[in-house]
């Protein structure tokens, strides 16, 4: 995948745990916790969303490189290198 590729890809996991956020405005470099309404929960489920749909594990001490959008893209992208969109 794509860095684009992926970034779609969290803005549809983000939609699926918050259907009712505005994800239009999104910054990619401020942290997700200080432009979304989400807590512990819903970040966990960010984690568990990409095993599920992506077979990505993501260890809990890599956390802190989910905290934004550029950060988790930059995370994932090796991980997702072979998988097609």
């Amino acid at each position: 995948m794509t860095p684009a590729e992926i970034r779609d890809a969290v803005l549809a996991i983000l939609n699926t745990i918050n259907p009712d956020e505005d994800l239009s405005s999104l910054d990619d470099e401020k942290e997700f916790r200080d432009q979304l309404e989400m807590d512990s929960m819903d970040f966990l489920d960010i984690v568990m969303e990409l095993r599920k749909r992506y077979r990505v594990q993501v260890p809990e001490e890599d956390y802190e490189n989910l905290v934004s959008m550029n950060k988790t893209v930059a995370y994932l992208e090796p991980k997702m290198k072979e998988i097609s969109a």
